[in-house]
């Protein structure tokens, strides 16, 4: 079993890897195919998701719960909730405050990070 800080460091790099399949992946819709900014977001963001269970599961948590469908569902519904945190944080601060829309990105990603691993730590992991 890892201990909690090589844990928050292994999510760490796992959600590095998800920002930059997120953040390539929402640069290439709205910029390139010029696609609606919220639903280049949402391609971004979901294609993270399904990089970062796989990454998370094997290496950062270990999991060797046999129940991959219900341990992907709790992930997925973990993310969900951060999708919506994540798209209410770039609403209000892109739209409502005028911030630019990378930065408030970013900072949307911080705050959903600590969500998320919080979140699967103690429901999708939990038995690690």
């Amino acid at each position: 079993m890892t201990d909690l800080p090589i844990k928050i460091i292994r999510f760490g790099i796992t959600g590095g890897l998800g920002f930059c399949i997120d953040f390539g992946t929402t640069y290439f819709c709205k910029e390139k195919l010029r696609w609606n900014k919220y639903i280049a977001n949402t391609i971004g963001f979901s294609l993270a998701v399904i990089n970062n269970y796989i990454i998370n599961r094997t290496w950062t948590f270990q999991s060797h719960d046999p129940n991959i469908g219900k341990q992907f569902l709790l992930f997925l519904l973990i993310s969900i909730l951060g999708l919506l945190i994540n798209t209410a944080i770039l609403y209000f601060f892109h739209e409502k405050r005028g911030k630019h829309f990378y930065l408030s990105k970013l900072f949307a990603v911080f705050v959903v990070f600590i969500w998320n691993f919080s979140a699967n730590s103690f429901i999708t992991f939990h038995d690690v």
